[in-house]
């Protein structure tokens, strides 16, 4: 069986996004699929929306020698158009793997209906749905006339080295980490202002991710940063290695990404670790985290429930030994990545040869 896999850029890329997308590559792949991936130039989103408009690539995916092409919802301004012109030309499935929706996001009012009217045309042109989670499916059933042939397949935490024993001074500073890209829809900017409301000797916040995939805002995260006096208690560590990374969810007390997320792999990885997770209200993180239980959600932009946050945990070993436990077991709940890319790669199978 052969399946194609449409996206932007490289495959490498950075995200959790893109680390499913791998994964996905890798099963279908060890499964015995021929895997063709089909990239296009990462570029503006009007741009992006003149895609459809190249002969070439119409002809490209017109040509396409697979099975099922998997699209990757990121690429949706590429496709929304192409898909309908191809509709009834080709032998093939399409299915679009949405990791979270654009119009989800926080935008203005009227880029947020242009990408709602996009995404919604978009996905009435694909066959099927493969969506990280239940939060995800919801909301692009919301955007559909009717419900499609769906899948959800979560990701899971297993990619990293294996975690080190935990290496956590119980006394000093609360030590919160904060891994991602350095972009506004992650939220860093929100702990800094809820971090800054807590006594200073009280927290340490070590920032792992790129810095350079939004400029502008790595600009005002610094900014931010020493107008609130808080060089001393914060580190930008840019992006690190895999085993780096894993060491730095064992020797922290908590990760915050008060973020959207249209799952949160992060959040997995951290309580592989037994680390407690502090995520947002927003998106489907509520499907990892259990308030009070294994972490905290906080609404989005809420500056002071992180900070309440901060001072619980900074006065109560007790009670943050108890969420490490919890986490703990919550990630022990989790699928690994072999077993929910296998379920993906037996319903794409049925999908082509249908019993």
């Amino acid at each position: 069986m052969r399946a194609g896999l449409i996206i932007y850029g490289s495959l490498d890329t950075l995200s959790g996004g893109y680390l499913y997308d791998r994964m996905l590559v890798r099963a279908l792949a060890a499964d015995g699929w021929d895997v063709e991936v089909f990239s296009l130039p990462w570029r503006d989103y009007a741009q992006h929306l003149g895609d459809n408009f190249s002969r070439a690539w119409l002809e490209r995916l017109r040509r396409a020698a697979v099975d099922v092409m998997i699209q990757d919802e990121l690429n949706h301004p590429s496709l929304v158009w192409v898909n309908r012109r191809l509709a009834g030309r080709t032998p093939y499935r399409t299915v679009s793997l949405v990791h979270h929706l654009r119009s989800s996001e926080d935008h203005p009012r009227a880029l947020r209906a242009l990408y709602r009217a996009v995404e919604r045309q978009y996905l009435a042109s694909v066959d099927a749905i493969l969506a990280n989670s239940q939060t995800t499916l919801a909301s692009v059933n919301a955007l559909l006339a009717s419900p499609k042939p769906s899948l959800v397949a979560y990701p899971a935490g297993d990619h990293l080295p294996a975690p080190p024993p935990a290496n956590r001074v119980e006394s000093g500073p609360l030590r919160v980490l904060f891994v991602g890209n350095l972009i506004p829809r992650k939220g860093l900017h929100t702990l800094l202002d809820g971090l800054a409301r807590v006594e200073p000797s009280h927290w340490q916040l070590t920032v792992i991710g790129r810095q350079d995939v939004d400029p502008g805002y790595t600009n005002q995260v610094r900014a931010r940063i020493a107008a609130l006096g808080a060089k001393a208690q914060v580190h930008l560590l840019g992006r690190v290695a895999d085993d780096a990374l894993s060491t730095a969810y064992a020797s922290h007390d908590l990760l915050a990404v008060p973020s959207y997320e249209g799952y949160g792999i992060v959040y997995l990885e951290a309580m592989r670790s037994g680390l407690p997770v502090l995520a947002s209200t927003a998106g489907a993180a509520h499907e990892i985290v259990t308030d009070g239980v294994d972490g905290f959600l906080t609404p989005p932009g809420d500056a002071a429930a992180i900070a309440g946050v901060i001072v619980r945990l900074a006065a109560d070993p007790a009670y943050l030994a108890r969420l490490r436990a919890a986490a703990l077991a919550r990630y022990a709940r989790q699928p690994t990545w072999a077993q929910s890319m296998a379920t993906v790669s037996r319903w794409l199978a049925e999908m082509v040869n249908p019993q």
